[in-house]
């Protein structure tokens, strides 16, 4: 299917007039149903890491001006806009506490839980993760199995440019409360992120769990336990602490899975 929806796709990303064509609409709305339904992913593992779908990141791009601005009620609440929200959660076994909102063209995989939070078109959460209050999951971030983001977490979304990775979580991974991954930053399986740690394009991720710190960009390492730190930096102004975050130590494989996701910031006095 995707042999025949891409070079369509391709076609109207290059020529903006084609957007007026059926075929064209028509390729555009197969995409975002595709991606609704999991069958079509922007970005999915692959043996070497991570393989990202540009030519899908287009598609829902393109959604957006085929698209016309419509009125949709939930009881007393209304909504105007281009994009329709997602249902059919009872037969999806997806559970939605009000007030959570998932936009159509996200996937939401079965035994999900979304407390009162937001899910963007392009996003894919794995089966068994919690997306817990106000929590946001931003266009084309990509959550694995058996996630915990807690309160307040915010996954950063990307549709332009779109050459940009979008942010991935993998599996197992706990996100302690008001952290923040934006700018394609990968976080690698069962890593645990501390309360209100940063992490962007340009932060400096150090490894000082070892006599000689270790430097990381835009990834966190498998079973690392992440906290917000600082570093010194010199500007004309004089010397300013500046935000980084530290790896302090790995994830016990003697604690349980479960509970470990907890216990890991315990086991270093870190809060959650």
């Amino acid at each position: 299917m995707s042999d025949q929806l891409r070079p369509i796709i391709e076609s109207a990303w290059e020529k903006r007039e084609l957007l007026g064509k059926a075929e064209t609409q028509k390729a555009i709305r197969e995409v975002i149903r595709l991606l609704d339904k999991g069958e079509l992913r922007i970005a999915a593992p692959v043996m070497e890491g991570w393989i990202i779908n540009e030519w899908v990141k287009k598609a829902v791009i393109l959604y957006f001006p085929i698209q016309k601005m419509t009125v949709t009620e939930a009881g007393p609440l209304e909504f105007h806009d281009k994009i329709p929200l997602k249902k059919g959660y009872k037969a999806l076994d997806v559970r939605v506490v009000p007030h959570a909102v998932a936009r159509y063209g996200s996937f939401i995989a079965k035994g999900v839980i979304l407390m009162p939070s937001y899910v963007n078109i392009g996003a894919y959460i794995d089966h068994g993760t919690m997306v817990d209050t106000w929590a946001t999951v931003g266009s084309c971030a990509q959550v694995g199995k058996n996630v915990h983001l807690s309160g307040g977490v915010g996954l950063g979304g990307v549709l332009e440019p779109v050459q940009a990775a979008p942010v991935i979580i993998e599996d197992g991974c706990f996100l302690g409360s008001r952290s923040i991954v934006v700018e394609g930053v990968r976080v690698c399986e069962e890593a645990v992120l501390g309360a209100n740690v940063v992490l962007t394009a340009s932060t400096r991720i150090i490894d000082v769990s070892q006599s000689k710190p270790k430097e990381y960009k835009s990834i966190i390492p498998a079973r690392s336990v992440v906290i917000p730190g600082s570093f010194e930096k010199q500007f004309p102004a004089g010397k300013y602490q500046v935000s980084c975050a530290l790896i302090i130590g790995k994830r016990k494989a003697s604690t349980d899975l479960k509970t470990s996701l907890n216990q890991a910031l315990r086991d270093y006095n870190v809060s959650a």
